[in-house]
C-alpha cells in the first residue's frame, strides 16, 4: 500500500485530505508538529515534526511516496518541507493560498528541482490550483490572451483559523498594501478596491464583487501562460464575512463539508474574442482534497507533462483533471463569443 505524508493532518483542511486519500486506497500518514492534536487522529500512523527541525522532518517523511502540505502560514511550511521532500526524493504538494509563498516556492526551488527531476506543486487547492485549471482548460488552443478575469461567487466565507492566520502573513510581508498582477508583473499598491457588479451564472446572478480580491491565481496562471493581466474577484458577501473574522465552517452533511456553496466564472479575453466557463460545487476546503489527492495520483502514476516546480495548469492535461473530479465539481463551457 502507497504512504502518502500529510502534514498539517489534524487541521481543518488536513482532515478532508486524510480522508480523501483514504477513499482513493492510500495509506494516510499524519505529520504535524503538535504531538496532542496528532494523538486525536485515530486509525492511522502520526510522527510528530515542526518545520523548523529538518531532522525531525526527514524522519517523518520516510517511506512516505508524496508529501501533501496543508499546513499555513505557508510562509514557514513551504519552504522546510519542499526542502524535506527534496532530500526525500518524494513529489511536494501544498494548498498555499498565499500570493508570497507561492511566489517564494517557483522563484526559490524552480531550478533545483527542474535540475533534480523532481516535482513541486504549490497552491494545489481551491484557490491557485482550480482557478489555473480553468484558464488553462478554456485557453484551449491560443498560445496566449489578453486578460484572464476569475470571479469568485461565494456564498458565505466562514474562514478556517489558517486561513486567517495566513492573511495575517500575508498582510504583513506586504506592509499592508495590496496586490495586483497587471503589466506581466505582480505590483504592490495602496488602491481602494472598487465595488462593481459581476454577471454570474443564475441560479446564482448578477452580484456585487471586489474588484482586484487578489488570489493566489495570479501566481499559477502566469507562471505558465502567456497572460499580461490576471484579475480575481470576490463577492462582496463573502469577503465582509472574511473581514469580520466569521466563524468556522460548520458540517452540515456526512463528508464533513459545509453549507457554503461556490461559483468560479473565468472570463479570457483576446482582442474581440471572449471564451468562458464555469465551475460550481460545496465548501472551498473541502474541493481542496480532491485536487490535491488527484494530484497526487497522478504524479505517482506516471500522468504529467514536466518536472519542476509546476502549477496544476502546466503540469496536468487540464481537461481530464476537470473531468476525474467528478461530482465534486460541475464545470460548464457557455462557449466563445465577440466581445
Amino acid at each position: 500500500m502507497t504512504q502518502v505524508a500529510v502534514y498539517g493532518a489534524y487541521g481543518h483542511t488536513g482532515r478532508f485530505v486524510v480522508a480523501e486519500l483514504a477513499s482513493r486506497g492510500y495509506v494516510p500518514l499524519a505529520v504535524g508538529r503538535d504531538a496532542d492534536k496528532l494523538r486525536s487522529l485515530t486509525g492511522i500512523e502520526a510522527r510528530q515534526a515542526s518545520a523548523d527541525d529538518p531532522a525531525a522532518l526527514d524522519r517523518a517523511l520516510a517511506g512516505a511516496a508524496a508529501v501533501i502540505n496543508t499546513a499555513g502560514p505557508f510562509a514557514t511550511t513551504a519552504g522546510p518541507l519542499v526542502e524535506a521532500a527534496l532530500r526525500a526524493g518524494i513529489p511536494y504538494i501544498d494548498v498555499a493560498a498565499e500570493i508570497e509563498a507561492n511566489a517564494d516556492t517557483f522563484a526559490h526551488y524552480a531550478d533545483r528541482a527542474r535540475a533534480d527531476g523532481a516535482i513541486v506543486v504549490p497552491a494545489m487547492a481551491f484557490y491557485g490550483g482550480l482557478g489555473d485549471l480553468l484558464v488553462t482548460a478554456v485557453m484551449g488552443d491560443w498560445p496566449s490572451a489578453d486578460e484572464v478575469h476569475v470571479a469568485y461567487g461565494l456564498s458565505s466565507w466562514h474562514p478556517t483559523g489558517g486561513t486567517v492566520a495566513s492573511g495575517v502573513i500575508s498582510g504583513e510581508r506586504r506592509g499592508g498594501r495590496r496586490v495586483r498582477f497587471t503589466g506581466g508583473t505582480l505590483q504592490y499598491h495602496d488602491d481602494a478596491l472598487p465595488t462593481v457588479s459581476w454577471p454570474f451564472p443564475a441560479p446564482l446572478g448578477p452580484q456585487d464583487v471586489i474588484a482586484e480580491f487578489t488570489m493566489a491565481d495570479v501566481v499559477t496562471v502566469p507562471s505558465h501562460l502567456h497572460v499580461p493581466e490576471v484579475r480575481t474577484y470576490m463577492t462582496a458577501k463573502a469577503a465582509a464575512d472574511l473581514y469580520a473574522n466569521a466563524a468556522a465552517p460548520t458540517a452540515v452533511d456526512s463528508l464533513g463539508r459545509s453549507d457554503q456553496t461556490f461559483v468560479i466564472d473565468v472570463l479570457i479575453r483576446r482582442g474581440d474574442e471572449e471564451r468562458r466557463v464555469i465551475a460550481e460545487g460545496q465548501d472551498i476546503y473541502a474541493i481542496t482534497a480532491p485536487l490535491a489527492v488527484e494530484a497526487v495520483d497522478r504524479i505517482l502514476t506516471d500522468r504529467t507533462k514536466a518536472t519542476g516546480v509546476l502549477s496544476a495548469g502546466a503540469i496536468f492535461d487540464a481537461p481530464d483533471f476537470l473531468r476525474a473530479l467528478g461530482s465534486n465539481l460541475m464545470v460548464q463551457a457557455p462557449g466563445r463569443s465577440r466581445a
